[in-house]
């Protein structure tokens, strides 16, 4: 990250209420006290099952919103579907507080899970505390809107909290497809999946860093577009990549924080959460999970073998690092909010010169732009110019050897992600 980006970014971060474990725990015990939120379970019991933990999560919403005089809204979006872990179909429904921004259709998504399971996936009458998997996400979500809710953004805000991602990523994907339907311009989607441990298996303790997975070959590109970016070099800078290195940098600025190490894989080896709905329709996404997963408090009926606990109970969880994950989410969500949209369609041209010229669109509300670039055997980068205009020239920076991209500014500094710079695309 550039030097000079860094008191601006450290003072917005200080500025931002610190997360409360305190709340955030509450917050996983009241989830935890429904006894099962298994997709499939109870939508008539006021006290179990999925259907309570819904309305939990909706009249949290509520109060958040009522604290602010209404700036945050409450929706509830759903569809029945049906496939091998629901066989005779199960109504998802999608839990979404809207804090509009001044553009109501730019939108910046955090959301989680809140859907638990034991070992059996079909079974949906056995305790399934889910605290970390997904109590936790959920949590941080609901201490984004309240850390959040009572600044004003140019973009809105969608807090989700989801149910059928343990049969197939339903929710997630019927956010993405609201999304779609609607015309939103999704800036950045962050999904929050198993944030609130710091002992993994075998007793390993990870305390000092969060894993941020992204994509670098898009999933919505299609054979031609990966050939052009591997032709340009930009496999490890394609939006959710982009969004990636953004989040690094914000937790840079955080006193005390987490270290975040940019998994470059959409996430876990063989494995998948509900930002891929958002990757396949084009949406830059990432996903914050653990730095250390503990396999015998996931998926796990409660039960003690050989004196080792299973299931995923609180007792399994570290408050104060979920503060730290939570914090990293409030702060990256306030910038990337503040900021004007990234720009599109950035071009560099250069051949057989020593100089590149770079160009891109005009983004609305931007008060400026800054350019970045460096050399192509480098990942971060290093250099940057701040111009007003839509182009200028980078003299002596041969095109053959740099890598360029440029973010939008806004009249108070915030910076968006940066979009990468590849062959100018004839219309």
């Amino acid at each position: 990250m550039p030097i000079l980006a860094l008191p601006l970014l450290a003072a917005a971060a200080a500025a931002l209420p610190a997360p409360s474990a305190t709340r955030l725990k509450a917050d996983v015990t009241a989830m935890v006290g429904f006894g099962t939120r298994h997709t499939a379970s109870t939508t008539t019991d006021p006290k179990r099952g999925i259907g309570a933990a819904r309305s939990w999560a909706a009249a949290r919403f509520t109060e958040i919103g009522r604290a602010c005089g209404g700036c945050v809204t409450v929706e509830r979006i759903g569809r029945t579907v049906s496939g091998p872990r629901a066989p005779t179909g199960v109504y998802v429904e999608d839990v979404l507080g809207i804090q509009k921004g001044r553009d109501p259709n730019r939108v910046v998504i955090v959301g989680a899970h809140i859907d638990s399971r034991v070992t059996d996936v079909m079974n949906v009458t056995s305790d399934a505390p889910g605290a970390n998997d997904n109590a936790s996400g959920v949590a941080l979500v609901l201490e984004a809107a309240r850390a959040l809710s009572k600044r004003q953004f140019d973009a809105t805000i969608v807090y989700a909290v989801f149910s059928g991602e343990e049969q197939g990523l339903w929710g997630a994907e019927l956010l993405a497809d609201t999304a779609k339907a609607r015309g939103w311009t999704v800036t950045a989607m962050l999904n929050n999946d198993i944030v609130g441990n710091t002992v993994g298996q075998g007793g390993v303790r990870m305390a000092s860093s969060v894993r941020v997975f992204s994509e670098g070959i898009r999933a919505s590109e299609d054979l031609a577009a990966q050939i052009g970016r591997r032709a340009e070099g930009g496999e490890d800078d394609g939006p959710s990549r982009a969004l990636a290195k953004t989040i690094d940098g914000v937790a840079g600025t955080i006193p005390g924080g987490l270290d975040v190490m940019l998994d470059r894989r959409p996430d876990r080896f063989g494995r998948g959460g509900d930002h891929e709905p958002f990757l396949k329709l084009g949406y830059p996404a990432v996903r914050f999970s653990v730095a250390a997963e503990n396999w015998d408090r996931q998926h796990q009926d409660l039960r003690t073998e050989n004196g080792v606990d299973y299931g995923d109970t609180i007792a399994g969880m570290d408050f104060p690092y979920l503060a730290k994950v939570t914090a990293i989410n409030i702060a990256t969500l306030a910038r990337l909010a503040a900021a004007p949209a990234a720009p599109g369609d950035v071009s560099i041209a250069g051949a057989l010169s020593r100089d590149t010229k770079v160009k891109w669109a005009a983004v609305p509300g931007a008060a400026g732009y800054r350019v970045r670039w460096r050399r192509n055997d480098t990942q971060d980068w290093k250099d940057l110019r701040d111009v007003t205009s839509t182009e200028t020239l980078l003299a002596q920076t041969p095109v053959d050897d740099h890598f360029v991209g440029v973010s939008a500014l806004g009249a108070d500094g915030s910076e968006s992600v940066v979009s990468f710079a590849g062959r100018e695309r004839r219309r």
